[in-house]
């Protein structure tokens, strides 16, 4: 409650805060009390508040971050509505968030889901170059899906994943361990810490970026914000 609180005068400050500071010289007491008086309207506060600081973390971005890494994209490629994802394949969350950006995809032909390869937990990098590896071979889709189904990453579920694929191995370990594939995973990070993300899945839907798995509905609602 406390930091909640506190994030609302904050919100306040922002808002009147200034003008009540010159005019009273008692703000801080003010708006406290009236706080306290009224508790319901803190959390719709400090939503809105977390909401337009993530939108403006979004905008120090620019529009690279909804770029794909070329071939590292879901659904249709060309179109209108982009969701992005930064994913780990180690990651629970990221996996049970397959089937709902998969049912998004089934529902909207017009939906692009940009992946962004974010490896945060240990032994995940190796999957992550080779789902690069993947996308460079024109085979990112079914990668993707095979490694998320095979479970955690390990030499052989990455092996395996790639030859279900249908992968060039050869060509997949020399792109995977290249400058070109280390410079994407190092954008990525990049994109993640300016975002104040903290974890996977973490996700872009037009104005609003956001962590965890938060289900169909918030997903469709937020891709759908977007194209309205």
């Amino acid at each position: 409650m406390k930091h909640l609180l506190s994030v609302v005068i904050a919100v306040l400050g922002g808002f009147a805060g200034a003008a009540i500071w010159s005019l009273t010289g008692v703000g801080n007491s003010m708006t406290r009390d009236y706080l306290i008086e009224n508790p319901e309207i803190l959390p719709e506060m400090a939503r809105a508040y977390q909401a337009q600081e993530a939108e403006n973390r979004l905008a120090s971005v620019g529009d690279e971050v909804r770029e794909p890494f070329p071939g590292a994209i879901l659904g249709n490629p060309n179109g209108s509505r982009t969701l992005v994802k930064f994913t780990d394949y180690a990651c629970g969350y990221c996996r049970a968030s397959v089937a709902d950006v998969d049912r998004l995809i089934a529902e909207d032909p017009e939906l692009r889901v940009v992946i962004r390869e974010w490896p945060i937990f240990q032994g995940s990098e190796a999957a992550s170059r080779m789902a690069l590896a993947a996308a460079n071979q024109g085979k990112f889709d079914a990668f993707y899906h095979a490694m998320f189904a095979s479970g955690p990453p390990t030499a052989e579920s990455i092996a395996a994943a790639a030859r279900s694929a249908g992968m060039d191995m050869e060509a997949a370990q020399a792109f995977g361990s290249s400058d070109v594939a280390t410079a994407e995973l190092a954008r990525n990070e990049a994109y993640a810490r300016q975002l104040g993300f903290t974890g996977t899945p973490s996700w872009i839907a037009g104005n609003a970026a956001f962590e965890g798995a938060v289900g169909f509905a918030e997903l469709n609602a937020a891709v759908n914000n977007e194209a309205s």
